[in-house]
């Protein structure tokens, strides 16, 4: 044993039968490697190297630094829950633990924030390293631990980082984790301690994620080489007000008091001391229109606020200037590995509170289901933190959802109230185009000298490389230096009249709000204490960084929204929907608004909050600018519309009810478009078979259904027929080729003229991508058939279309024959679930490893119900296919009459390692929808133990 930790009793996990299965399975793979690798390949792969890293679960281990005795009670599928007698013991036991299941998960995130993948996985990882190091994560982490978080947090950052630390101790590779001792065939790597540093690092990765509407403000620009300002904003149409409801829908921005206040009743939403910043700023309305031109011009396309008859205040010129920048700069964000996610497209979350007047409890329901890239294990790590007794020296009792590698819990309750959060999508990105003069770059007339720093790339098997890093005013480091692309663009770039001259070109840079050094990591720990509203929005109003959608319970019955974080105000004229000039200070961000400024609600009139991505506050209540980029709300009113079909129909909610909600596959899409499609004549009488599957189909997207397998069809076609082929390549699919008008892509093609383009984006990031987005698009179109939208030309024996009719037409073909393809003629065998399949895949090996490894690491598929922009949203890109793209990360709901009633589940299951037992176990039923029960009460809790391990001083 490690000299750190000493063993006395017990065994690993799986007294079991399971047992039984997981040896069968093991020597299953021994077999496999040794067919395969050979025999001296699969001995090394025997099965004490793939048990060497399971977890010691029950017994007793000797853990120097503890001040007393901690115990780690498992239930059945491994889930711990730990007792301690002090805040130090606690954490240090949670940082051994998560070591002890989820090592080499925590080890990678670690090299991903810092830009140190190549130490790991060798040269193929220094271009992402040195997009990193230029964004520097963990350069802006280690300024937070050290000026600006609190000593309370750094002290539990250092008893995690010890915790994990007397795991390592004395453990090889091969010891931690199966991947290690796959790594140690080509690379001599070893673990090194972990640091407190490297817990608040991931923040900023998860901050990335959910970074806004950086994306769209790269495919407006692009979009711009081959449609109008006018088309653009078809594209992006405004927020439908009139039909989705926003999250705030009582009270009003007060100007007298400059705070955003209810008016219902005189109820005040609480207030919370103000430790944040005053920020001033005017920022435009979210319906403004466009974005101002200052000295030297705005550039981009249209805003998303502008109305389809609108058009920008930039020209066309400047337009297509970035057009080749934000390419590069596009093909550098997708290329980021998995494990931080799908790079800001189609995230989307649910969360919804329902108040006790409505509940059959007379308590707060609360679920939540935040929707994440699919990853092995899942990036949740559930867990319960408990003191024996609350005193001042222990002070938690709380459980939930964690990432490994990180202490506390960020979502789920304690004794008195419970959290959960979506993405809020507010704007917290902008980019700006930088006239690069020497070793410096302009700025209101004057060359300003560019502040750098050398960053040396390690890498396995190989030399080192050394980069520089450049940054301009407000820490904003220049991409543009990360791709050759973007150099040799930019020394072509068209620009505008008054814009400086290009010289040897313009680059691109970031401001971000997340490369300020924050206090998100306060805001965890201050959450898990939280007694009451007052101590929430104190705790959110250090929640600076991503900014969140915070829904509230308590045991006392009310319930709350909060929107925190660190939102930019602009200058009046620009909204930060498309990039600007950088060398005027005008585009400059003004400040930030106050924390008292932010729309919230506390115990609304109509007994409910349901925040599921869609616009935060109507803009006519509410005088800033939060983004032009909000989800379009097809979720977020399908769970209010559930909520109140309950509700006016006298009943009361349950913790089952709010489950099912969950699992609500309705296609709101298919609601508005098959009605039409079944009006359409059709010749062809194999196609109309497949018409027919539409007659009675109730909209439900069930994994056995053909009418979901055939509508998602129809609807992938429709898409790609008005849209997708007149999209610039930039946006289309890696290989899909077109030939195309060179000069307009709307319209019949010019047989003169056309040439081949073939689309240059990864499957999974590809537009038009299917999300509720282009349901707005399709659903202000439908009225307009002869929209040139709707015209697509003749391929092969398919026919051309003129309008829109003819256009579904089409697609209904076009989707027959795909289908079958896929599928098979006989439309009875058709699923959405065959199409609609899920596979986990471990993020570093089980992408990029051999076959053999890949097979050792990954699992799946299961086949999937749900859908784009469904509740139950399983995700999927229209553009590039049918698999799923992102899921219901994990799923709760939590009972606030009887904590102990609460449900949870996860995607994977508690380990990391392959072949444990707890590897995927909850997967199958997740998949189902099922929840498990969450145990909390120290009754409950022993009730469910499976295994005790005692951690002794």
């Amino acid at each position: 044993m490690p000299p750190n930790t000493t063993a006395t009793t017990g065994d690993k996990p799986g007294k079991s039968g399971r047992k039984k299965g997981r040896k069968a399975r093991l020597l299953v793979l021994v077999l496999v490697l040794a067919l395969i690798g050979g025999v001296a390949y699969g001995a090394y792969w025997s099965i004490s190297t793939v048990r060497a890293s399971f977890p010691q679960t029950s017994g007793t281990i000797t853990l120097k630094g503890l001040s007393g005795p901690v115990e780690v009670k498992r239930d059945g599928y491994g889930i711990p829950q730990i007792y301690a007698n002090s805040d130090e013991d606690l954490f240090m036991a949670q940082g051994f633990v998560q070591a002890q299941d989820r090592f080499y998960e925590m080890d990678v995130r670690r090299h991903l924030t810092s830009g140190r993948l190549s130490e790991m996985f060798g040269k193929g990882q220094i271009d992402n390293d040195a997009f990193l190091r230029t964004l520097g994560w963990d350069r802006v982490a280690e300024q937070e631990y050290k000026t600006k978080l609190s000593a309370s947090t750094k002290k539990y950052l250092d008893a995690y980082a010890a915790g994990v630390n007397a795991y390592l101790d004395g453990r090889s590779g091969k010891d931690i984790s199966l991947e290690y001792a796959a790594l140690g065939f080509v690379n001599d790597y070893k673990p090194e301690k972990w640091t407190p540093v490297d817990s608040v690092s991931w923040l900023k990765a998860m901050a990335w994620d959910l970074r806004g509407n950086m994306q769209d403000e790269i495919d407006r620009a692009l979009m711009t080489s081959r449609l109008g300002p006018q088309q653009i904003a078809q594209l992006y149409p405004q927020y439908p007000y009139d039909r989705n409801r926003t999250i705030v829908q009582e009270g009003a921005y007060d100007e007298q008091t400059g705070e955003y206040d209810q008016d219902a009743d005189g109820t005040s939403s609480g207030s919370g001391s103000s430790l944040g910043g005053t920020g001033t700023g005017t920022g435009t309305s979210t319906g403004g229109t466009g974005t101002g031109t200052g000295t030297g011009g705005a550039t981009g396309a249209s805003s998303s606020s502008t109305s389809s008859s609108s058009t920008s205040s930039s020209t066309d010129a400047d337009a297509t200037a970035l057009q080749g920048q934000l390419t590069g700069l596009y093909k550098v964000l997708d290329d980021l590995p998995e494990a931080v996610g799908v790079n800001g497209n189609g995230i989307g979350s649910n969360s919804w509170v329902v108040g006790g007047k409505h509940t059959i409890t007379g308590k707060p329901l609360l679920a939540n289901d935040p929707h994440l890239t699919a990853s092995l294990p899942s990036v949740w790590y559930q867990m319960g933190l408990h003191c024996r007794t609350i005193t001042a020296k222990c002070q938690f009792d709380v459980s939930g959802y964690t990432f490994a590698g990180l202490p506390g819990v960020v979502i789920g309750h304690n004794k008195n109230i419970a959290w959960g959060m979506t993405n809020s999508g507010v704007d917290v990105t902008d980019l700006y185009l930088e006239k690069i003069t020497g070793d410096g770059y302009l700025y209101d007339g004057k060359v300003v000298p560019f502040k750098t720093r050398e960053e040396t790339i390690k890498v396995a098997g190989g030399a080192s490389k050394k980069i520089v890093v450049r940054e301009t005013r407000d820490g904003m480091p220049l991409l543009s230096d990360r791709s050759d692309e973007l150099v040799q663009v930019g020394k072509k770039a068209t620009v505008a009249n008054g814009a400086p001259d290009r010289g040897d070109g313009y680059g691109i840079a970031l401001r971000w709000t997340a490369l300020d050094p924050g206090t998100s990591m306060d805001a965890v720990f201050a959450m898990d204490k939280a007694a009451d509203w007052n101590d929430f929005r104190a705790a959110a109003e250090l929640f600076d960084v991503p900014s969140q959608n915070l829904i509230y319970a308590d045991t006392q019955n009310h319930i709350g929204y909060q929107l925190p974080g660190k939102i930019p105000t602009r200058v009046k004229g620009t909204d930060g929907s498309v990039p600007v000039p950088g060398w005027n200070s005008r585009y400059r961000w003004t400040g930030f608004l106050d924390f008292d400024k932010l729309p919230r609600e506390y115990d609304p009139k109509r007994g409910y909050i349901v925040t599921a991505n869609q616009a935060v506050v109507d803009p006519d209540a509410y005088p800033y600018t939060l983004t032009t980029d909000w989800g379009y709300g097809t979720r977020s009113q399908r769970i209010t519309d559930l909520i109140e079909q309950k509700i006016k129909g006298g009943g009361k909610i349950s913790t089952e009810d709010m489950r099912q909600m969950q699992l609500d596959n309705s296609s709101e899409i298919a609601k508005l478009l098959v009605p039409v499609l079944l009006k359409i004549d059709i010749d062809d009488p194999e196609v109309r078979k497949a018409q027919k599957l539409l007659e009675g189909w109730d909209y439900t997207q069930d994994a056995d259904s053909a009418a979901a397998a055939y509508f998602n069809s129809v609807w992938r076609n429709i898409l790609k027929l008005a849209f997708g082929n007149k999209l610039p390549k930039e946006l289309r699919v890696e290989g899909q080729c077109l030939w195309v008008d060179p000069v307009s892509s709307t319209g019949p093609v010019d047989d003169t003229t056309k040439v081949r383009e073939c689309g240059q984006r990864e499957a999974d990031q590809a537009q038009p991508d299917g999300g509720d987005r282009w349901f707005e698009v399709v659903r202000r179109l439908m009225d307009d058939k002869k929209s040139d939208w709707w015209t697509t030309p003749r391929s092969g024996t398919r026919p051309a279309a003129g309008n829109r009719d003819e256009l579904f037409a089409r697609a209904m073909i076009d989707a027959r024959w795909e289908l079958t393809a896929k599928l098979g003629k006989d439309i009875d065998t058709w699923s959405w679930g065959r199409l609609h399949r899920l596979f986990l895949k471990n993020q570093t090996l089980g992408t990029e490893g051999p076959g053999i490894v890949k097979y050792v690491l990954n699992r799946g598929p299961w086949k999937l119900g749900g859908g784009e922009a469904a509740v139950n949203a399983s995700g999927w890109n229209a553009a590039g296919g049918y698999g799923v793209v992102w899921v219901p990360s994990m799923r709760m709901v939590v009972n606030l009459g009887n904590l102990d009633k609460s449900k949870w589940i996860n995607l994977s299951g508690a380990s990391g390692h392959a072949y444990n037992a707890h590897y995927t176990d909850q997967t199958d039923r997740w998949a189902a929808g099922e929840l498990l029960p969450w145990s909390f009460s120290p009754q409950a809790v022993d009730d469910s133990t499976g295994d005790t391990l005692t951690l002794q001083p």
